[in-house]
C-alpha cells in the first residue's frame, strides 16, 4: 500500500489501544506478506504478551503464545518451504491468500472493484512496482492499520472490515489451518482467526478493542 512512513508518523499520538490495534494489523499484514524470516522469528520469541484478558482476549494471548513456541522451534528456510507451498505452489496454490474468492467465490471480480473504488476515494492504493493485488490478506490488514493511523471514523473502520476483511479472513483461516502443508502458518492462521473475531464484536459494540493493557 502507500509509503507506511506517513502512517507512522501519524500513529505517534494515536491513543495507546488504537496504536495497539495497529501494531496488530501490522504483525498480521508482515506475517502473510512474505515468508517470516530469522529477525522476525526471534522478535516474536522474545515478546512479551499481547492484548488483555477482557472481550475474549484471553483466546488471543493464548494463540499467540502457541505463535511464539512456533517461532523458537522454527528454521527459516523451513518457514520459507511451507511459505512457497502454501500461498505461492506451483501453478496453482494450496491455499490462496486473497480474500476475494472467500469473500464473494461467485463474484471476486465484483469484490476487487468495489475494494479499488473504496480504496481510491480514500486516496490509497498499490505503492508503484507491488505485485500484489489489493485483496491479498497482507493487503487487507495494512488498510486496516492505516485507517487507524489516519483516524478514519470506527464506523469507516467498521464498514470497511465488515464488507472486505472479516468474512474472507476468516475463511481464509479455516482453509490454512486445515491445509495439510500447513505447520507453522497454522499456528498464524488461529492468530489471525482469533483476532479478527475479537476485533468484529468490538466493532460491533461501537468501540474498538482495547489491545493496550
Amino acid at each position: 500500500m502507500d509509503d507506511a512512513d506517513t502512517g507512522q508518523a501519524a500513529a505517534t499520538s494515536l491513543d495507546p489501544e488504537d496504536q495497539a490495534r495497529a501494531n496488530w494489523y501490522g504483525l498480521i499484514s508482515r506475517l502473510y506478506y512474505g515468508p517470516v524470516d530469522g529477525n522476525l522469528l526471534a522478535e516474536i520469541s522474545r515478546a512479551g504478551p499481547e492484548g488483555d484478558t477482557q472481550n475474549g482476549a484471553g483466546e488471543l494471548i493464548a494463540a499467540w503464545r502457541g505463535l511464539q513456541d512456533a517461532c523458537r522451534t522454527a528454521y527459516p528456510a523451513l518457514v520459507r518451504q511451507e511459505y512457497d507451498r502454501l500461498f505461492v505452489g506451483v501453478g496453482k496454490s494450496e491455499v490462496s491468500p486473497y480474500l476475494s474468492g472467500y469473500a464473494e467465490p461467485s463474484a471476486p471480480d465484483r469484490y476487487l472493484v468495489r475494494l479499488r473504488s473504496r480504496l481510491a476515494a480514500w486516496g490509497l492504493g498499490r505503492r508503484e512496482g507491488a505485485f500484489e493485488v489489493e485483496d491479498h490478506i497482507s493487503g487487507i490488514s495494512d488498510i486496516m492499520r492505516r485507517l487507524i493511523e489516519d483516524r478514519q471514523s470506527l464506523a469507516d473502520q467498521q464498514r470497511f472490515f465488515e464488507e472486505f476483511a472479516y468474512s474472507g479472513a476468516i475463511r481464509f483461516c479455516a482453509a490454512l489451518q486445515n491445509a495439510p502443508s500447513a505447520n507453522f502458518y497454522r499456528h498464524v492462521g488461529t492468530l489471525t482467526s482469533v483476532f479478527v473475531r475479537i476485533e468484529k464484536a468490538a466493532l460491533e459494540m461501537g468501540e474498538g478493542p482495547d489491545w493496550s493493557q
